[in-house]
């Protein structure tokens, strides 16, 4: 359910970089507006609520890996986006300094680096659009 919940910010996230000029801007505001208003809120809250370092269970799930992806994303656009997060900010710490996770984080490894202008031209050439 949680990971489900994310599905429509990720999917924003996913296809901004593809938007014209002006739409790409509005939907990044609204992309901010989403993730600070209702979804880091609302997770948020569910932290607060179960006291627990996970959101199911209290282990490590995939909803807990999908939530510190979405993090990471936003804060490609706003680096200070969970500022006012304090729960959050423990979870990606949490996520960030697993010996996996780690590893995979740091340059060099098998992490893509944001979207930019040459993939964005390939891909609509590819796609034809």
């Amino acid at each position: 359910m949680y990971s489900e919940g994310l599905a429509d910010l990720n999917e924003m996230f996913i296809l901004y970089p593809f938007d014209p000029p002006g739409v790409k801007e509005a939907n990044i505001a609204l992309m901010k507006e989403k993730a600070t208003n209702r979804y880091f809120p609302a997770f948020e809250k569910v932290f607060s609520s179960h006291g627990q370092d996970y959101l199911v269970g209290n282990k490590l799930s995939k909803a807990d890996i999908h939530l510190v992806e979405m993090i990471y994303n936003m804060e490609e656009l706003d680096a200070n986006i969970i500022a006012n997060f304090p729960l959050l900010q423990a979870l990606k710490t949490r996520i960030s300094d697993m010996p996996t996770i780690k590893k995979f984080l740091q340059p060099g490894s098998q992490r893509q680096p944001p979207v930019d202008e040459k993939s964005i031209q390939k891909t609509r050439k590819i796609f034809k659009f």
